[in-house]
């Protein structure tokens, strides 16, 4: 179950840089929670797809450099590229803690810092 759940982060992920934000979605539980640390948490499929089509501009470009799985947890580190409404890129860091529940994405937890 530990490989499977990667492979589903893999997946959705590849789904978000293909800019299909649907199919990413169909890996989330309906009731997914995002907290993204020290900003906001999103409740539910819809705000995070109200998230997405707002914050993400183009899709964006993710480098994941460590992929940590346990249970039903797992944690990916690594590096996110997002272009703002001028077109700005814009580097970060980031360290996603997912919970899944029955092969789904059920919980984030974002840490995320701009790059220097």
């Amino acid at each position: 179950m530990i490989e499977n759940n990667k492979e589903i982060l893999r997946k959705a992920n590849a789904a978000i840089t293909a800019g299909d934000y649907e199919k990413f979605l169909s890996f989330c539980t309906d009731d997914t929670v995002w907290t993204f640390i020290g900003e906001e948490t999103l409740e539910g499929k819809e705000a995070v797809r109200q998230y997405m089509s707002k914050m993400y501009i183009e899709p964006p470009k993710f480098n994941v450099d460590t992929l940590i799985a346990e249970d039903d947890f797992v944690t990916a580190i690594g590096k996110i590229s997002m272009k703002d409404k001028d077109g700005k890129t814009t580097d970060y860091l980031y360290c996603d803690v997912w919970r899944f529940r029955e092969g789904r994405m059920a919980e984030l937890k974002a840490f995320v810092v701009k790059s220097e």
